[in-house]
């Protein structure tokens, strides 16, 4: 059962139910003591041999009496013991479920007498069964004492099991007899308990005369366990078992408060794994805040919040709150300035809120007119009516430099989107009425801040509006009845009817200001059902004229806006009301009104302080401003020490008297006011803050932890520790130690003065005795937090032959690749000296340890390489004597390895004096730190051979006098800082060599020479020498000396010193023999000075010379028409060659001519237009070899241009042609003839004689032969395989060589290829034999053949064909019967036809028909018989 825990009731009387159960308690606790004394013997102890006393009855002596006193004695003290600790407790106890509540009260005081008297009541009632019990306890005491001489182990009392609190000292007991004394062995989980393996003092192991003791220190979760103590001797063995269970500490609550309760219904501690951190937005982008936890939250929608600036946030279109991976974020899509705050996420535990803050600030974004002023913000509509409404909004903090002169109003109906200007406002408000809006109607507003430079980008909308009377919800009441329903009155159901209205009321000025009042009035009363529309006059005071106040809009509502009345003069007003009925009289006048005056702004706050924060923030605090309602917040401005540009800090006003400004560079010096904002705009600045620089705040530090035993001698012990992880910003004056004996319950201090270093000998120690200690680090600050109880240290002199741990093991130099690891000797060294030290290595998280190098090193450092970046690591130090390895060294805290980005190097250089230094610069370095040198880790520095000089936040080491002993590895660390800053830097002998020479030269100027002499040839002739230095000062002094001789500037010399540039300037107008020698400039510029010479003689004089005259001729011959381009050559693409060139400086009347050996070109082009002159050779030959010449003139004069198309010109363009032509070689084709096979190329052109080709098959080359003939034309390329076979198959190569360019084509002969080119010689193999075979007519007959009557005609034809054809003669188209006159003769391939005495029907078409298994074929004659005395007529062929 458990008895809820209430803090209020604990002095008033107790509930009967809690006084009976706290009764059944006290009855159980007294029944489990009669228990206990009535059976010594408990089940857990077992015994290899029974041993079992007699059941006779046995007489009692007085010993036996006296005995059974004393077990009574034992027994009554151990309970009152129990029961005096059990009273004595004043915590609540967690067992199973149920919490046990001490009554310190009166009702207490009764209760546990009554319980007492109840008790001894009972005791005499039952003092019979007493008596018993005691007969039974001397009985098994009398069998205990015969058989304790020789018998096995029996427990008398056993082991009892515990339940602890963590860090507390748990003894088990029990009591033991056998004869002989039997040994004794102790386990732990089956596991053996060698206090050697364990840290010291941690088990400590009695055996006082059969009383086992087994003492657990600084108990732990791991301590929770069965702990077995077996006993043995020659008689036989027992044990005994008991388990031990250590629960952590949960705190003093109880009930509905207590952290079980807790985490079973408010989910497991979750807890922050990150930091949020503040973020620099920009308006119109998007941002994201995010946050990591270490365990899932449940139902994370409700249980994680968003605030900003202490608003719930919830989730809309353009904000999204979103939860996965244990990992909270809020994104904002599109930021506006009114998203700028500071964001606070809340998560719940069982321990009460966690929550993590961070500031977003929303930069303005980019103008669209550059110097446009920043947008305003936080648009609002106020006093919202019919047709009316008021807009204010807040000024943006960033002008960009010039004032706001006004600001644009625009505004969107409904969700259409469609914004339109409605209103523009003067730049001294930020308050503004619209009028003119409908009824009923939704409305959105934004502004854009207008300046010189132009406007703004426009704010943030407005929320929506919709149009109304403000109290049209207090006119309507809601009456329910018959379950559920209602009925809606209305106030004007309750009017009267009412024809002209009465005049309205109360006429006033609701507001007034610089450029407008806002009139207000009061609606008649009654009013009427009908619905009111007004009108306004107005009367200048002293008129007596009152004239009506024309509106574009019906009036509506009882709010109007007058916006054009003049400064200066007061005004009466007065409102008639309107309806459908009429006008009602006009309302009585109102107060006199004047326009108000402008709004100033509210002047900038007081006592403005910045004070230090972190080390990338400062906290700034001001006196309040007292402004009331017109106060909008404040605005922050920040400037770099030095400079005299504000930058804005926040854009969104801030309404605290104190504000962080984070996002500062460590180290820098910066200065800040503050602004006041109100409508009237922004105030001015206050007064800058003093600079201030960026570091952390002083605080005092945290506490020393990982303490370690460096030495022990008999009464002494050397402790060392680790100092604070965090230092407070300032240097750590020293430590205060304490001692605690664990024999005693008090802590002692060791030292009253703070000791300065992280060791401290203890003395004054008790030998055997167990000690722990804590310390606390004290600074500028203060005294820092205490530190956790080190573990105990047994003081025991160390004899061990190894040596003791190496303490201060430390990491500096952090990158991505190494760290170099630092560490002191041992002070314990052993049997002998440390000989070397063995360093190893372990990820975060591992147990397993493992050596950096294969061989101990003999240093007291060690540069780390070659483990992987990103993963932390833990090291360690061993030191090795001759007897071994020695005890390890306290490892070093986790170490990533990472290059951080704002890790700083030694810079090393040679300063403005010439000094070679090396200097590191830490701008995060706390007031107090101290850059610590060395050379080579071996301690401070040479005082003989460098200098130190330390700056703020910079140190810097100089070498006197530079040598080969300066050569070696400088390292520097930075003390006090909380995070390692450190660097290190190896000066190599060439890397010296350098620096000296560069300080030598800074020592020792000379004017950088930028170029030295140069020579140029003018336009027209004139010879420039110039040379160029850095740039000199106004006494910079020139000495030209040429030939030993100081020159001037004369009229053939000019000599310019320009010392701006560095340009030292000598032009020769007409270059002569008498300029031939040698140059010299002196230059000098305070101690600078350079000395360049220049030397014109022989061939390069000579050279300069005919240079000159030839630009001065050229010069000359560019005043008339002259060649742009000189005459050159190109090979086209079509292999043609074109001779080209260009004339510039024409007129309509120059001439332009070509010649070829000395004979004009008729064929030559010439475009004036243009100025290009063309020749075209379409088929290049020998016989275009030969001068070309292109001749343009004028009357200002003539120039020419001459090509020698002859020699190596010649063959140079006929090399082109060939590559031209290799180019435009087409792919090999594969053709089948009569003879065989061919292979061939198209080309454009082809020379022999500057093109080579070659045949390749199978990449072996084919000579011309019997069965392979290779050829060329003009535009082909061939290969002839005669009598084609199968070993012709393969690939076929043509390379063609132009020059020194080829070019290879390849065709595969083989496959389907081979078979149709094969077959198609075949085919025309056969057709060439038919064709040579068959029956055909060669030659004889002719077309037409005219004869005269009476003759005789006489054909002779030639025949041909294998067999003999056969021959037949046909006159039009039938066979001729050879009769009579017609006879036919055939004499070899000779046939003849003859006709005697031919007549007229002799004529007609005649032929000759031959025939053989080949073919046949005709041969065709027309024949015409003319009459005699008649002309022969034309006959054509039929």
């Amino acid at each position: 059962m458990t008895l809820p825990h209430n803090p209020g009731s604990a002095g008033g009387p107790r509930p009967l139910q809690a006084m009976e159960v706290h009764r059944l308690e006290h009855r159980q606790e007294e029944e489990q003591k009669e228990e206990r004394q009535r059976s010594l013997r408990m089940g857990s102890s077992v015994q290899r041999r029974t041993f079992r006393s007699s059941e006779e009855e046995y007489q009692f002596s007085p010993e036996d009496y006296a005995l059974a006193a004393a077990l009574a004695l034992t027994a009554s003290s151990e309970m009152s013991r129990e029961a005096l600790l059990r009273c004595q407790t004043t915590v609540e106890l967690e067992e199973r479920g149920q919490k046990r509540v001490g009554f310190g009260n009166d009702w207490e005081k009764i209760e546990v007498a009554f319980l007492q008297t109840h008790r001894l009541l009972r005791q005499r009632r039952n003092w019979k069964l007493l008596r018993q019990q005691t007969e039974e306890k001397v009985r098994a005491a009398k069998e205990l004492r015969e058989l304790c001489s020789g018998r096995g182990p029996w427990f008398w009392i056993p082991l009892r099991s515990h339940a602890v609190w963590e860090n507390t000292t748990v003894l088990l007991t029990c009591t033991v007899h056998g004869s002989p004394p039997p040994q004794v062995t102790w386990y732990k989980d089956d596991m053996r308990i060698n206090p050697r393996l364990f840290p010291a003092g941690k088990y400590r192991i009695k055996n006082n005369y059969g009383l086992l003791t087994l003492e657990i220190r600084r108990c732990t979760k791991d301590d929770s366990a069965t702990y077995t103590v077996v006993v043995k001797n020659v008689f036989g063995q027992a044990s005994s078992f008991a388990k031990v269970l250590v629960r952590t500490y949960l705190g003093k609550e109880a009930g509905f408060d207590s952290e079980i309760f807790k985490r079973r219904m408010l989910g497991t501690n979750v807890e922050f794994t990150s930091v949020l951190m503040p973020v620099f937005a920009r308006e119109k982008e998007p941002f994201s805040l995010s946050c990591l936890f270490s365990e899932d939250v449940l139902d994370a929608e409700q249980n994680i919040q968003w605030l900003r600036n202490g608003r719930l946030l919830r989730s809309s279109a353009r904000r999204q709150l979103l939860y996965a991976d244990r990992q909270a974020s809020v994104r904002v899509s599109r930021a506006h300035k009114e998203d700028e705050g500071l964001y606070t996420v809340r998560v719940p535990s069982p321990f009460g809120i966690r929550e993590q803050s961070a500031y977003v600030f929303v930069r303005d974004a980019a103008a669209e007119q550059p110097g446009a002023p920043g947008s305003p913000l936080n648009v609002r509509c106020l006093d919202v009516h019919r047709d009316c409404l008021t807009l204010t909004w807040t000024p943006p903090s960033d002008t960009r430099g010039s004032p706001i002169t006004s600001y644009s109003i625009e505004r969107c109906q409904g969700e259409s989107g469609e914004w339109v200007p409605c209103h523009e406002a003067p730049g001294g408000t930020c308050r503004c009425p619209i009028q003119g809006l409908v009824e009923g109607q939704t409305y959105r507003f934004r502004v854009r801040a207008v300046s010189r430079a132009g406007s703004s980008l426009p704010s943030k909308a407005s929320q929506l509006v919709l149009m109304g009377e403000p109290d049209e919800a207090l006119k309507k009441t809601e009456i329910p009845f018959d379950l559920g329903n209602k009925i809606t009155l209305s106030r004007d159901d309750f009017e009267d009817s009412v024809t002209i209205p009465l005049a309205p009321t109360n006429v006033h000025a609701h507001e007034i200001r610089e450029n407008y009042v806002v009139l207000g009035w009061e609606e008649p009363s009654p009013r009427g059902k009908a619905p009111l529309t007004y009108s306004l006059e107005k009367s200048v005071i002293g008129s007596g004229i009152w004239e009506a106040i024309s509106t574009e809009d019906t009036v509506r509502a009882p709010r109007f806006a007058l916006l054009d009345l003049e400064k200066g003069k007061s005004y009466l007003f007065r409102v008639r009301a309107i309806n459908q009925y009429g006008m009602s009289d006009a309302s009585e006048p109102s107060e006199p009104i004047t326009l108000g005056r402008k709004p100033a702004t509210l002047p900038p706050p007081a006592q403005v302080q910045a004070l230090r924060d972190t080390q990338t923030s400062v906290s700034l605090t001001w006196e309040p401003v007292e402004g009331g309602q017109d106060l909008l917040g404040y605005y922050i401005y920040s400037r770099a020490a030095g400079s005299s540009e504000w930058q804005t800090v926040n854009n969104k006003p801030i309404q605290d008297t104190k504000f962080t400004v984070p996002g500062l560079r460590t180290g820098k010096e910066y200065e800040f006011c503050v602004s006041s904002v109100s409508e009237a705009g922004v105030g001015e600045r206050s007064a800058a803050t003093e600079p201030i620089r960026v570091k952390q705040a002083l605080a005092t530090p945290s506490a020393p932890y990982d303490f370690i035993l460096l030495s022990c001698g008999k009464n002494d012990m050397v402790i060392g520790w680790k100092p604070p992880k965090r230092r407070g910003g300032c240097k750590i004056l020293g430590y205060f130690l304490d001692q605690h004996d664990s024999d005693e319950l008090d802590w002692h201090p060791i030292n009253l003065q703070p000791l300065p270093k992280q060791v401290c000998k203890v003395s004054n120690l008790h030998e055997g005795h167990f000690y722990e200690f804590r310390a606390r680090a004290a600074n500028l600050a203060g005294v820092g937090e205490l530190s956790a109880p080190s573990g105990l240290f047994e003081c025991k002199e160390w004899t061990m032959p190894q040596p003791g741990p190496p303490y201060d093991v430390r990491a500096s130099e952090v990158r991505a690749t190494s760290l170099m690891l630092q560490w002191e000797p041992p002070l314990y060294t052993g049997a002998g000296p440390v000989t070397g030290y063995r360093v190893s290595v372990r990820e975060e998280g591992s147990e397993e340890w493992k050596p950096v190098t294969p061989d101990p090193i003999s240093g007291t450092h060690l540069r780390v390489t070659d483990l992987p970046s990103g993963k932390s690591y833990e090291f360690r130090v061993q030191a090795v004597n001759s007897a071994g390895l020695g005890q390890p060294s306290m490892p070093t805290d986790p170490v990533l390895l990472e290059d951080k980005p704002d890790a700083r190097e030694i810079e090393v250089g040679v300063d403005e004096k010439g000094f070679i230094y090396l200097a590191f610069e830490a701008p995060e370095a706390p007031d107090s730190s101290e850059f610590q040198w060395s050379k080579d880790y071996k301690g401070p520095l040479d005082s003989q051979r460098v200098e130190v000089k330390d700056e703020v936040n910079r140190s810097k080491v100089i070498l006197k006098e530079p040598g080969l002993e300066d050569l070696g590895t400088y390292s520097v660390v930075v003390t006090d800082a909380d995070e390692d800053i450190s660097a290190s830097h190896e000066l190599t002998e060439e890397e010296l060599n350098k620096l000296k020479k560069l300080s030598h030269e800074i020592r020792n100027p000379v004017i950088k020479l930028i170029s030295g002499w140069n020579v140029d040839i003018l336009e027209q002739g004139e010879v420039r020498l110039w040379l160029e230095v850095e740039k000199l000062s106004p006494a910079a002094e020139l000495h030209l000396i040429f030939n030993e001789k100081e020159i001037f500037s004369s009229p053939n010399r000019k000599i310019t010193f320009d010392r701006e540039r560095g340009l030292v300037e000598v032009i020769i107008q007409n270059l002569s023999e008498d300029d031939k020698g040698s140059y010299t400039a002196q230059l000098q510029d305070g101690k600078a000075k350079n000395q360049i010479t220049l030397a014109l003689v022989d061939d390069d004089f000579d050279k300069l010379l005919r240079q000159a005259d030839a630009k001065r001729r050229d010069w000359k011959r560019k005043q008339g028409p002259y060649f742009e381009e000189p005459l050159q050559w190109k090979v086209t693409e079509d292999c043609q060659v074109m001779l080209t060139c260009k004339v510039t400086n024409t007129k309509p009347e120059t001439r332009f001519q070509w010649f070829f050996r000395k004979k004009e070109a008729p064929n030559g082009q010439y475009d004036p237009q243009t100025g290009a002159g063309l020749l075209c050779i379409e088929e290049l030959s020998t016989e275009y070899e030969g001068i070309y010449r292109a001749v343009v003139s004028d009357n200002r004069g003539e120039d020419d241009t001459i090509l020698d198309l002859t020699d190596e010109v010649l063959g140079a363009i006929f090399t082109e042609l060939g590559r031209m032509s290799a180019l435009s070689a087409a792919p090999l084709k594969i053709q089948g003839t009569e003879e065989g096979i061919r292979i061939f190329s198209k080309v454009k052109y082809y020379n022999v004689e500057y093109m080579k080709t070659t045949w390749f098959h199978k990449e072996k080359r084919l000579e011309s032969g019997d069965r392979f003939r290779a050829g060329t034309t003009l535009d082909e390329i061939w290969l002839h395989i005669l009598d084609p076979k199968d070993s012709d198959k393969g690939k076929y190569t043509l390379e063609i060589a132009a020059g020194k360019d080829s070019r290879q084509l390849s065709t595969d002969l083989s496959g389907q290829a081979f078979d149709d080119a094969l077959a198609e010689h075949q085919r025309l193999k056969a057709a060439a034999i038919i064709e040579k075979n068959r029956a055909k007519v060669v030659r004889g007959l002719p077309d037409v053949a005219t004869i005269m009557e009476d003759k005789t005609l006489c054909l002779t034809c030639i025949v041909s064909g294998d067999p003999t054809p056969e021959i037949a003669w046909l006159k039009n188209d039938q066979p001729v019967t050879f009769l009579d006159r017609y006879r036919m003769e055939v004499r070899g391939t000779e046939v003849t036809i003859t006709i005697n005495k031919v007549s007229s029907e002799d004529s007609g078409r005649y032929g000759v028909f031959v025939k053989n298994k080949y073919g046949s074929e005709t041969g065709q004659v027309t024949i015409s018989v003319f009459k005699h005395g008649e002309e022969p007529k034309d006959v054509k062929k039929m």
